[in-house]
């Protein structure tokens, strides 16, 4: 999510797979009661009862956590959720109902557990335990309700399953991307940062789960080894002076750039952040990493960098505030794309890891854009900016 200076990307695909985007709403005809009441109902997903009657007694497993995209163990605070609501099935005699839009949770059991909650949280008279339970809550949510339903690879359902079109790429050692994820992006179907730990593996691109301790303190503890000059977040901070790629790594040294050329495996690997929220989320997304960061390195100033990417193709589906902001897929793009253009690190194939996660970007593209036709759902996004943004 980086506002755009330059250019934009070219997704190297046929024209026809993106032939259907020629019209939007501002072209389509005025539509009748009926024909919106098609649209809404066709929307959501179909009403499904949580999986929590398996030999696991609803617990989430060691296997089952990692099998979502992350290394953790399973979080405390999530397991204490679930094992709460589970007991309130019990309580009240009623079921676990997820659907509609995001999976969210539905009926009487809706109504109860939201009451149950928000007392709850009231009653946290500290910020950070406001915010660990709010995130908890929200994964163990789409947890229970993704169950049988979504891909634990691609987090979309398992009839628009993607993975087999994806091809899995080696990102080059001397960097790692971590991947900082608001809660309600978690399992979210047209999320994109998913798609970056599909291509190099969770190793080379981490998930961090805003505001889960268990997450933080693994991020942590490795910048606190790397050291500050080796952690950089991918974020416009409007705040602050957010250096371009060239003016980061462009300038070294000779000895640096040696360095760099004869770098192993552990030997200072480039850390580098992407926020991966809404960008009304982001801005509590990296607050909280320049306070983490003061309280380590006694500094609030956070490295940033700044990428010349312009819109991607996935603002067709998931809309951004402005058409100057891309995704996280679309700024790993971008960051690589620039690294290969620096006489350092042109020899390390950053092309062709660009490649395959434009690759991987396409393919989440057109298995979205058949499921929305396939329910009726609309494929483009609302024009409501204007074309002349500097």
């Amino acid at each position: 999510m980086l506002i755009s200076t330059t250019r934009a990307f070219t997704f190297k695909c046929s024209p026809s797979s993106f032939k259907s985007f020629s019209w939007s709403h501002m072209d389509s005809k005025p539509k009748t009661v009926v024909q919106y009441a098609f649209m809404s109902s066709a929307s959501r997903s179909p009403p499904r009862e949580a999986c929590v009657n398996d030999p696991g007694n609803g617990s989430i497993s060691l296997q089952e956590w990692q099998g979502w995209g992350t290394t953790s163990s399973v979080p405390a605070m999530v397991t204490k959720i679930v094992e709460e609501l589970k007991a309130l099935e019990t309580d009240i005699d009623a079921q676990m109902t997820f659907g509609g839009s995001g999976g969210k949770l539905q009926g009487y059991f809706k109504v109860q557990e939201d009451k149950k909650h928000r007392a709850t949280y009231q009653a946290l008279c500290d910020s950070e335990k406001k915010l660990q339970f709010f995130s908890a809550r929200q994964i163990a949510c789409r947890l229970l309700g993704s169950r049988g339903y979504l891909c634990q690879k691609c987090w979309l359902p398992l009839e628009d399953c993607m993975c087999s079109r994806v091809i899995a790429c080696n990102l080059w050692h001397g960097m790692r991307f971590w991947l900082y994820m608001h809660p309600k992006d978690f399992l979210r179907q047209n999320n994109t940062g998913k798609l970056l730990w599909q291509v190099f593996g969770i190793e080379a691109a981490t998930l961090c789960l805003y505001g889960i301790a268990e997450h933080e303190e693994i991020m942590w503890s490795t910048f606190k080894d790397a050291g500050k000059n080796n952690v950089c977040c991918l974020y416009p901070n409007k705040n602050a002076i957010s250096k371009s790629v060239q003016d980061a790594f462009g300038q070294e040294s000779s000895a640096d750039q040696k360095c760099r050329l004869t770098m192993t495996n552990g030997d200072k690997t480039m850390n580098f952040i992407l926020i991966d929220g809404t960008w009304s989320n982001s801005n509590a997304m990296f607050s909280r990493l320049k306070e983490q960061a003061k309280s380590i390195w006694g500094e609030e100033g956070f490295p940033c960098i700044a990428l010349a990417t312009g819109a991607s193709a996935m603002h067709k589906l998931r809309p951004q505030p402005s058409w100057d902001r891309t995704c996280t897929a679309a700024a790993a793009i971008g960051l690589l794309s620039e690294l290969q253009l620096l006489p350092v690190f042109s020899s390390f194939g950053l092309d062709k890891q660009a490649e395959a996660v434009e690759h991987a970007l396409v393919v989440l593209l057109e298995a979205l854009t058949t499921r929305r036709l396939r329910m009726g759902r609309c494929i483009t996004r609302r024009v409501r900016h204007n074309s002349n943004i500097c």
